[in-house]
């Protein structure tokens, strides 16, 4: 990742401006990437409805990420657990550590998600849903996640939940 020289008086993301990509089962709201916040942080939220899982097992090398639950109940994996998390709850996964999210069966999930320090993320998502309709490969998509210090995890704690 190239360094970023920091917004010299912070990065505000607003609601109306923000880019949101829609999906089957929720949506993406794309709030600040790390080349808005001088590297510290990349963040956005996620809507899942009924159970649909945000991401499979994966980790990062670099980076912590944080999960803020602002409605709904969600299942995250953290390392060798799974925890089920509910509004207002925090979950924080260290670098190196795998983990998942999905909203918990039969339910929806609303959640803020933070990346420190911050990765260029957004065309990640937006490869996301191009493979969700069919205009990117899954397998050019798989090939290129380690571009976003996102690396695939196995979990047999999330098996068994998932």
């Amino acid at each position: 990742m190239t360094a970023v020289a920091a917004p010299r008086y912070g990065a505000v993301a607003r609601a109306a401006d923000a880019e949101t990509l829609p999906g089957a089962a929720g949506m993406i709201r794309l709030l600040l990437d790390a080349s808005h916040t001088g590297g510290a942080v990349s963040v956005h939220q996620t809507v899942l409805r009924n159970g649909v899982v945000g991401a499979n097992p994966h980790l990062h090398t670099g980076s912590s990420e944080l999960f803020y639950l602002i409605s709904g109940t969600a299942e995250l994996l953290t390392g060798d657990e799974v925890v089920t998390a509910t509004m207002g709850d925090l979950v924080v996964v260290p670098p190196k550590t795998g983990h998942a999210f999905a909203a918990a069966p039969g339910c929806d999930a609303e959640l803020l998600i933070v990346i420190t320090p911050g990765i260029e993320r957004f065309e990640f998502f937006r490869d996301l849903v191009r493979v969700q309709t069919g205009e990117l490969e899954r397998a050019e998509f798989m090939a290129g996640q380690s571009a976003y210090d996102t690396h695939p995890a196995s979990s047999p704690a999330w098996t068994r939940v998932r």
